[in-house]
């Protein structure tokens, strides 16, 4: 069941999110994030990244022995 008491601010969509964001809930400083962009990650055309999308391409880099 959903916590009721987070204000929609504090609401994260994991299907819009921007690079900080990733970063803050992967625990990673968002340049890795921003290097894995630079390398093709997935991204929306409004800038933004789908965390799911985003875990299928790092499994996918670390099969391919990037």
């Amino acid at each position: 069941m959903a916590d009721s008491s987070l204000s929609s601010a504090e609401r994260v969509n994991p299907a819009a999110l921007t690079a900080a964001d990733v970063a803050r809930l992967l625990g990673v400083p968002v340049a890795v994030v921003e290097k894995d962009l630079a390398e093709g990650a997935p991204r929306a055309a409004d800038g933004t990244m789908n965390l799911v999308q985003y875990a299928a391409w790092l499994l996918k880099a670390m099969a391919d022995g990037d």
